[in-house]
């Protein structure tokens, strides 16, 4: 019966290679895309006489190990997950007060010329023409923070 299957582990390992792929190709979180290529290097691996449960080990040992040493650099140039987009691209941008408030009682802010509701951080109060920064932003209001003057 292992025979039968050795004689086919190229192609198993072909269509395994081609389902990891299609499964990448989809969802891309660089996870199985690692399991693609160590497919693709057991079909030339499984040409050798290596008893079947041991090409399974040396498949998730490759496998595994490209994913934990080559995924943060492949991460890191493909910029995956780091883009900032939407409001998270406002943290830490200098607001100006357009109308006074505090902590309790929201007013008015612009950033980058449009105008925003704000909330201050906890204990903190704003003035007409104050500045401030976002630290953090729910739904449609900012929190801002007072800015430091250097």
């Amino acid at each position: 019966m292992f025979e039968s299957i050795v004689a086919y582990m190229p192609w198993i390992w072909f269509g395994l290679a081609v389902v990891f792929t299609l499964i990448e190709v989809t969802t891309f979180n660089l996870v199985t895309i690692w399991f693609a290529l160590g497919s693709l290097i057991m079909i030339f691996v499984s040409f050798l006489p290596i008893p079947v449960g041991w090409t399974v080990l040396i498949f998730l040992c490759i496998s595994t190990l490209m994913l934990i040493f080559t995924r943060p650099i492949a991460e890191k140039k493909l910029k995956i997950g780091k883009a900032k987009t939407n409001t998270d691209a406002l943290l830490g941008e200098k607001v100006v007060v357009i109308k006074p408030f505090s902590d309790f009682d929201k007013g008015e802010v612009k950033v980058k010329g449009i105008s925003w509701s704000a909330l201050a951080v906890k204990g903190a109060s704003f003035q007409e023409g104050e500045k401030g920064i976002i630290e953090k932003v729910e739904g449609v209001t900012l929190y801002i923070k007072p800015l430091k003057e250097e």
